[in-house]
Formats: C-alpha cells, structure tokens, sequence
C-alpha cells in the first residue's frame, strides 16, 4: 500500500443520476443538463461514464468496489467521498452533510463491506452534528496530505473549522484552514476542486487563497517534504483540474505503479508542461464523464478511496451497520463504534 494512494476504492452507480437542485445555489460548477433531455437519458449516460471510470480503474490495476443505488432520493449519490473517509490503523470517518437529501447516502453495506474486506477498528461518527448547522462532507471538504498528515480546508458552510478541528485530534492529522474564491469572490464550495494532493505532485490553485500570506504558508507546507506543486488556474478549475485522485495500480508486468486519476476534460485543459510534471510522478488516467460533471463534481469527487489492509482471511460480515452508527458508544463484533 501506498500512505498517499490507495490501491482500492468504492464507487457508486447511480441508477436515477441527475444534478442535485438542493446543491445548486452554493455549488459554482454545477449546471443544467441540456434542455429537453429526458431523465431515464441523463441516468443512462452518467451510467455508461461511471461503468467506464470502473473499467479504466480496473485495467490500470485498482481494485473496484462498485455499489448500485436505485434510490430516486440520492441524486449526488454518485459521490461517495462526501460522507465516508478511511484511515490508516482501521479507521472510518462518517460524516455531517449539508443538504438533507445528501444525508440519505449514508450506507451500511458500505460499512458493511469494509468490515468484512478489510481491518476496521473504529467508525467515528460525525453525522450527529447536523442538527447544530454544523457540517465537513469528507474529503470534498478537505483534500489529505496522508504523508505529512495534514488536511487542506478551505472555509465554506459544507467545512466547518470546529468539526475540522475535531476530525484532526481524532485521526492525528493537521488543519490547515483557508479562504479561497472565485474571481467574482464567490468560496470555493469543496476544496477538491481547486487541490489535488499526491505523493510526489500537487495540482493547487494557490491563486484562489487571496490572503497573501495564507497562500505562502500552503505552499510552503506542501512543500516541505519535496513534493512539487503545479500551479492551476481558476480557469483550469472551472475544468475539473483540481478534482483528481492519485491511486496505486500496477503496470503492465504487475509492478505497484501511480496513476493519477481525472477527467478527460480535467486533461484537455492541461499545459504540456503540467502534464509532463504530473507524469514525472504518475501515470494519467483520464475518462470523459461530461453527464456526472453536470452536478459539479468529477473523479475524485466519485472515488472514495480506501486506506486500510485488506484481510486474508474470511470473517464474519459486520452487520446491522447502520443501527450502530446511530446509536451510543459501542462495542459490535470487535469494531468501536463511536459518536463524535
């Protein structure tokens, strides 16, 4: 396994996709579908894109946990990494989302199957905080250096600094909170849209941090290890640049190999001289998905990556999933489960 990479992730494919109105007003990159399209269409499209980012994940070696969702109240389902995180050491981030209808895409076969897959030792449970206002959707809040330890914020009503604050002395990380903004001064809505974070390269629109100094101090953060940042554009933004993923997969010979994970649009919009950094550190894997982009989000927006050992052995399936995230501090079948 890589600290920065998984080499597994869950995607979920939505059988009843279409953009979010409940998201709209505060989600800059979402957009309409073309008028006169018909529903049972759009779902079929966005479809076909995500059955065609499982199979480009799967030939560049990642493994590929698919669910389906045939639930007509889960438009941005298509979206796991807003309400579940997983950690190095067995652990499981649930999250607190800011549209009602987003909070329904909390799953227990999700959680069931990482505990049967994988080593989970505790779910931390966050979604308790919703009725105070307070929300942080995973890593569309924030983007993790799983390296250095540290996790990228920038400020919105969707990443509330104090539950930043708590997520970090519960995983060890460090938060490094910011303002970023369009050129119209609108806030960045999810900080994976301007910040990307792999082992070796960065894509950041440092650009979009208008406090001077704030923006040095991310740079130099980035930074400290070696890692090296390529510069985008709101512009390039606006292309789903920012909103990729590094992954582990394996190569031709089946070697552990990086492959960095976007759009084809995410690509189009790319200099040759950020593509040749990018590829100086990882492989591209691009992929058109021009139907789920409509709801403001891309591939990473769609990945929910998976940062924990896989099990050899087989052992009973954890079960009744959800019940246990709603209730009290336990203990169920080994797996702490815990309200924050």
């Amino acid at each position: 396994m890589s600290a920065q990479a998984p080499s597994s992730v869950i995607l979920i494919r939505a059988l009843n996709f279409t953009p979010n109105p409940s998201t709209a007003a505060d989600n800059a990159f979402q957009s309409e579908a073309e008028a006169g399209t018909e529903p049972a269409e759009l779902s079929r499209r966005a479809i076909a894109e995500m059955d065609a980012l499982a199979d480009a994940l799967r030939e560049a070696g990642v493994t590929v946990h698919v669910f389906e969702d045939d639930e007509q109240t889960r438009p941005d389902s298509v979206f796991p990494n807003n309400w579940v995180s997983t950690h190095a050491g067995g652990y499981v981030a649930v999250y607190p989302m800011y549209a009602s209808n987003r909070r329904l895409e909390r799953r227990g076969d999700v959680l069931e199957m990482l505990k049967s897959t994988y080593r989970v030792q505790t779910i931390v449970d966050y979604s308790g905080l919703e009725p105070d206002g307070v929300f942080l959707e995973g890593t569309g809040a924030m983007v993790l250096d799983h390296v250095s330890r540290v996790a990228y914020t920038a400020r919105s009503h969707r990443a509330d600094t104090t539950v930043l604050e708590r997520f970090c002395a519960d995983f060890n990380y460090e938060p490094m909170a910011f303002d970023a903004v369009d050129s119209a001064g609108v806030p960045v809505y999810h900080t994976n849209v301007i910040a990307t974070i792999g082992t070796d390269v960065a894509l950041f629109a440092l650009d979009m941090i208008p406090d001077e100094q704030r923006r040095w101090a991310v740079g130099e953060r980035l930074t400290v290890n070696g890692r090296k940042i390529v510069e985008i554009t709101e512009e390039q933004v606006r292309e789903f640049a920012g909103n990729a993923i590094e992954l582990l997969g394996r190569d031709g010979e089946g070697n552990p190999e990086r492959i960095m994970a976007m759009s084809a649009r995410a690509l189009r919009s790319l200099t040759d001289a950020q593509v040749a950094a990018i590829e100086e550190s990882c492989r591209i894997v691009a992929v058109d998905i021009p139907t789920i982009e409509l709801a403001g989000g891309s591939v990473r927006c769609m990945i929910a990556g998976i940062h924990l050992d896989r099990r050899r052995d087989v052992e009973r399936p954890f079960t009744e999933a959800v019940e246990a995230i709603d209730e009290h501090p336990q203990t169920l079948d080994g797996l702490e489960v815990r309200n924050a």
